[in-house]
């Protein structure tokens, strides 16, 4: 659930409030994950999503950027996820899920590293556990 409020102190008295009702709560205020893609996204986890990896990227906004990445990608990987988004930035907010294997992260790694986008592993995102995970 989202909520607006007026001041600073008034989510922190919020989440007081509700734990000491035993209604755990997670502020996602600051968490890019949930902001800039979770809440625009429908569904949920597919089952099959085995060995998923979750990164988030700033592809540049120009002709080709998503051809470098899918060319740059390993072949035995499987996109189990794909969100992009524009605010008129020159550059694109983009969150995958990749399946790889354990015996290939190294690949991966090198992969990640020679893309050249800035990326950020959120394989362990609370908001991604939550609703994805």
């Amino acid at each position: 659930m989202g909520i607006a409020t007026n001041d600073t102190d008034e989510p922190l008295k919020l989440k007081a409030m509700l734990d000491k009702e035993g209604l755990p709560t997670i502020d996602l205020t600051d968490n890019e994950v949930a902001k800039l893609h979770l809440r625009h996204l429908v569904g949920g986890h597919a089952p099959q999503a085995k060995n998923e990896m979750v990164f988030r990227f700033e592809f540049p906004e120009k002709p080709g950027a998503l051809m470098k990445f899918l060319e740059t990608m390993g072949h035995d990987w499987n996109i189990s996820l794909f969100h992009y988004r524009n605010h008129g930035a020159d550059f694109g907010r983009v969150l995958v899920g990749m399946q790889v294997p354990p015996e290939d992260e190294i690949n991966f790694e090198v992969f990640l590293n020679q893309l050249g986008y800035p990326f950020w592993d959120e394989t362990d995102n609370p908001a991604y556990k939550l609703f994805l995970g």
